[in-house]
């Protein structure tokens, strides 16, 4: 089968030709449409619900909102986890499924399950967030204005022109699932009361909010017919200007109307605020977060979202622009470049290479012109399968491992010509049919090997399946091309470009290999002289890279440097916004003017018009843009210049502070719902008992080297004004809880009344107290309600009303209370950092029953990650081992050339231990796809010592000299091309190399000590095993 398929591809030379053009307009097309990205979205498979109540209390959030809505989405199928935070006025609830689960079938279940618990909840409406990921957050900026503008725009005006001019327009963008405004004051139309003016006139705040509500409407009277015509009727009542609001009738009193204007002043307000944004130093701004539809590509939406800004920046008022402070962008074209720089890069050495070592430009060139064609054909496969262009589908292919097949078939028809002499009277297309026949089993074995390891790699889930699954699938739809290529398109070019009279005596290659093997030869006789010695170093040498390895620490997954700096910046429990939107500014100031490595300081404080994120008023996320690394004085390292930061802003007292990266806190918030990279979670019930226990946890882990930022979650410690009714009063006075429950909230918080609107734009009415009147506890306490028999008597007659401390917020996670303490990780590895933590907690601070410890974030991670990869990695084994024995029908020698592993093992060992790298997921898969590769070069000798056997040579001695010596080049630059492939890899310094270099270190190490041993190690098994077998053994398959 596989020699007809050769020999047409020889005989039909034209059809070959006419599919390699195929394969070129199929693959530049798919690359026009792939969508890219920086890394791939590692984002669990979640729905988030928020409801927002914004007159509940975190206690009250919690039992009438949070359980409730948490009892009904456990029923949920395919739900493995439920976290949730309650704190006053909102409920965000973050349902994980699994990742079999479709995304819209997982919010379909969700919302039905909503509608059936919507009956039992006490207040507020749930909804779900929009459909986006870790990596949603792609585009933010700032409305701001020009200089010289700054009094003719108000935060009010901002925020209007953010609202209904930006954000309305940018919805529209494909890719666009939702724009979430920040900053500024939402504009209202506010109906302020004077309760001493409402007192006097006898009235209610009933009153005036029903009044508002009964005269603000329009209708329509369906039409009238006069003649031919027909006439609509239509009544008009809404309020069109503050004025009109100023002349509604409350009520009457005898024949004299009460207005609105009698007992209150009719201005702008706005909405009481949850969050604000503040910008370099200078005050508040507005700004907005695009965030991107799961599943769109980040690039294409962008270039969508930049191109409307252009249209909308004309269109904005004059002295209005919108300013992008974080750009995705910048971060893909990063990661593109890096990968671009290491393909290219490693290209170019495969072919010097390649073109080195063969002798032969001719050959050189037809090798190397596989390279882009099997790059073409996984771009194809890409585009079909829905894998994504990014830093870890591209960055790991090695074009060493594309151009081995092609190698092994150029190489032999390179011998054939050189060492043959009937080769002279043979055809070219006789030589190639007959060189590529066979070697062709050997050549796709060899590729066969390599595709089957990444198999494992597939099976992998959870966020190391979504890191490292689209750069297995790249990888084997690239060697599948590969391994297509070498049964049609190499043969056929082979014999059209190949010339008879190759002179391979004298050149530059053929005085290299000689070299290398004068050096050889007489390791190979002593090694052969010594061969006990040598089994016996080997296993030496392979303990101790296993005793290296057990002091290597451990690490998830390397941090991609994104570039960016992001602070997470807490104060104390029940700061006020004022005083958080102060102390940025101040840090910012400090950042801006104190280091000129930075481009611009953004702050975005409390939560946004949309809770994703949803951080209380006095805890702020910093957004550091920073110069490119080249232009940097203050520091030459990102950790150098974090921590001349945090010592800059130390000045200022009462700060918690966290250093990350955007995407980095992005991720690890929505993952683990905590924004640090160790999560310690205390589990009970009792908020003071967690809170207290916590602090003393974080007291004691805070000296432990290799603690970079440490911070407990506030849950206590909010102040509250609190109204507790006296029953036996109500009672005597003939008042509901509702009624005074609504006067409370209208009176402070305030009551919607109706909307007004201008045009398109909709603004709320609301009724509430004047400022003057909101602004201490004695205004609670004074404040008038109606009771039985039209009298008004003060709610201090009422109830009691006194200051109290109160949690601040409840953090749940299925079902069950926790307290989180946040650790950044700062120059150590993970895995041994959190060992420390756990024994010093468990030895130091035991938890009461029914407390206990967790560990989650990236150590969690990693933990399940390892557990996946211990069967991934037998399983690889195995299915190399299999390969090996149906190949050879021979368990010894599948044994031998198995060795090749363990071989490998030491030089990926030590070459993580000299780069100081600790063991990562990275370094894992690097380990497997290392495994099938060191494979290769004892696939190469076994053959050959076979055929030499079949071919009558029967002294092993001769055997194994003769073979290593016509085998010594091809096994010389299999592993030359597949290592030096990697070198741009794990030499790279550039944004996104971080995840990419354990991986190269890995192979490139493994490879340099599997090919040194196998040279040496290999034979000397060969010899010691084939010597103990009778000579009339028959001749092992040829492979």
């Amino acid at each position: 089968m596989l020699q007809q398929i050769i020999q047409f591809s020889i005989r039909q030379k034209l059809a070959v030709v006419l599919g390699v053009m195929a394969l070129i307009a199929w693959g530049g097309y798919a690359f026009t449409q792939l969508p890219i990205d920086a890394v791939p979205d590692i984002t669990n498979n979640q729905v988030q619900v928020i409801t927002q109540t914004p007159s509940l209390a975190a206690q009250e959030v919690e039992q009438f909102i949070t359980f409730p809505l948490e009892a009904t989405l456990r029923n949920v199928p395919g739900v493995i986890e439920i976290r949730s935070i309650s704190r006053f006025g909102l409920s965000v609830i973050t349902v994980v499924f699994d990742d079999e689960t479709p995304t819209y079938l997982a919010r379909q279940l969700v919302s039905e399950q909503l509608k059936t618990a919507e009956k039992d909840l006490l207040a507020g409406s749930p909804q779900m967030a929009p459909i986006t990921t870790g990596l949603g957050e792609i585009y933010q900026y700032v409305v701001r204005p020009e200089a010289g503008f700054e009094n003719r725009y108000s935060p009010t005006d901002l925020r209007t022109i953010q609202d209904w001019i930006v954000k309305r327009q940018l919805s529209g963008v494909s890719g666009v699932v939702e724009v979430s405004s920040l900053g500024g004051y939402l504009k209202e139309y506010e109906v302020s009361i004077d309760p001493e003016r409402l007192r006097a006139m006898n009235t209610t705040l009933a009153e005036v909010l029903n009044a508002l509500a009964d005269n603000n409407a329009n209708t329509g009277g369906s039409y009238i017919e006069k003649g031919p015509e027909a006439y609509f009727i239509r009544g008009e009542g809404t309020v069109q200007q503050p004025g009109d609001i100023e002349q509604i009738v409350v009520k009457t009193l005898g024949v004299t109307p009460v207005l609105v204007r009698d007992v209150a002043s009719v201005q702008m307000g706005h909405a009481v605020r949850y969050g604000a944004m503040t910008r370099n130093g200078q005050g508040e701004v507005v700004g907005g977060i695009v965030l991107m539809l799961k599943g769109a590509s980040s690039e294409k939406t962008i270039a969508g979202v930049k191109e409307r800004i252009t249209q909308i920046q004309k269109s904005l008022p004059p002295g209005v622009v919108i300013e992008p402070f974080l750009d995705r962008k910048v971060l893909i074209d990063k990661a593109i470049r890096t990968v671009s720089h290491n393909l290219l890069e490693g290209g170019i050495i495969v072919m010097s290479v390649l073109l080195l070592l063969l002798g032969n430009w001719r050959a050189g060139l037809v090798v190397a012109s596989v390279i882009p064609l099997c790059m073409l054909f996984a771009l194809g496969m890409m585009h079909v399968f829905g894998v994504s262009a990014n830093l870890m589908s591209l960055g790991a292919i090695d074009f060493g491992l594309l151009v081995d097949g092609a190698v092994i078939i150029v190489e032999s028809m390179i011998f054939q010509l050189v060492h043959t002499s009937l080769s002279q009277q043979k055809s070219m297309d006789d030589i190639a049919l007959e060189s590529a026949s066979r070697l062709m089993r050997s050549a796709l074995f060899g590729q066969l090997i390599i595709l089957i390891v990444y198999v494992p790699i597939l099976s992998l889930t959870g966020i190391e399946g979504k890191m490292f699954r689209p750069m297995a699938l790249t990888v084997g739809f690239a060697i599948i091309g590969a391994m297509l290529l070498c049964l049609t398109y190499v043969p056929m070019i082979a014999a059209t470009l190949l010339r008879k009279d190759i002179q391979e005596e004298g050149t530059l290659a053929d005085r290299i290999m000689k070299t290398l093997q004068k050096g050889y030869t007489p390791l190979l006789e002593g090694a052969l002289r010594a061969r006990k010695s040598v089994l016996a170093g080997s296993v030496v040498l392979l303990a101790g890279a296993l005793w290296l390895f057990t002091t290597m620490g451990g690490e998830f997954i390397p941090n991609l440097d994104e570039g960016d700096i992001a602070i997470s910046l807490t104060l104390k429990p029940g700061s006020s916004l004022s005083q958080s939107v102060e102390t940025t500014r101040r840090v910012e100031t400090i950042l801006k003017n104190g280091f000129p490595e930075v481009v611009q300081v953004i702050s975005k404080i409390g939560t946004a018009e949309i809770p994703t994120d949803p951080m209380p008023i006095e805890a702020a996320d910093i957004m550091v843009v920073l110069k490119d690394p080249s232009e940097w004085t203050t520091a030459h390292t990102k950790a150098e210049l974090i921590d001349k930061m945090r010592r800059a802003v130390s000045v200022l007292p009462g700060l918690n502070l966290e250093f990350t990266q955007p995407i980095q806190l992005r991720f690890n918030e929505l993952m683990t719902g905590v924004k640090s990279d160790v999560a310690i979670k205390i589990y009970g019930d009792n908020l003071d008992t967690l809170y207290a226990r916590a602090n003393q946890a974080a007291n004691r882990l805070k000296s432990i080297q290799g603690v970079g930022d440490l911070k407990v979650e506030q849950v206590v410690g909010l102040p509250q004004m609190l109204v507790s009714y006296n029953r036996a009063r109500l009672a005597q006075y003939g008042v509901s809880v509702a009624s005074l429950n609504r006067i409370l909230k209208t009176a402070f918080a305030g009551e919607t009344a109706g909307a007004v609107f201008e045009g398109e734009r909709r603004f709320d009415l609301v009724v509430r107290l004047d400022s003057a009147y909101r602004k201490d506890i004695d205004n609670i306490r004074q404040l008038y309600v109606d009771v039985a028999g039209g009298q008004q008597v003060p709610l201090a007659e009422l109830a009691n009303i006194r200051y109290q401390y109160a949690p601040m917020q409840v953090s749940r996670d299925n079902a069950q209370r926790r307290i989180t303490i946040g650790v950044n990780v700062r120059g150590r590895d993970v895995e041994s950092l959190v060992n420390e933590m756990k024994t010093v907690l468990d030895k130091d601070l035991p938890l009461p029953p029914g407390y206990r410890y967790t560990y989650g974030g990236q150590f969690e991670n990693l933990v399940k990650a390892k557990a996946r990869l211990g069967i991934a990695v037998p399983l690889a084994l195995l299915l190399i081992g299999l390969l090996l024995f149906v190949t050879f029908n021979s368990v010894s020698q599948a044994l031998m050339i198995f060795t090749a592993i363990p071989l490998s093992a030491i030089g990926g060992v030590t070459a993580l231990w000299i780069r100081q790298m600790p063991f990562s997921i990275s370094a894992g898969v690097g380990f497997i796809a290392l495994f099938g590769i060191a494979v290769l070069n004892g696939i190469v000798l076994i053959s050959y010592f076979n055929e030499l056997e079949a071919e009558g040579v029967s002294n092993v001695a001769d055997r194994v000299r003769r073979g290593t010596s016509v085998r010594f080049r091809p096994v010389v630059m299999t592993a030359a091309v597949a290592s030096l492939g990697f070198l741009p890899m794990a030499m790279s310094a550039s944004a996104g190399a971080e995840v990419q270099k354990p991986l190269a270190t890995v192979v490139i190490g493994g490879l340099v000590s599997a090919t040194l041993l196998t040279l040496v190690v290999l034979p000397v098994l060969y010899s010691v095993v084939a010597s103990r077998k009778p000579s009339s053994q028959p001749a092992r398959q040829q492979a």
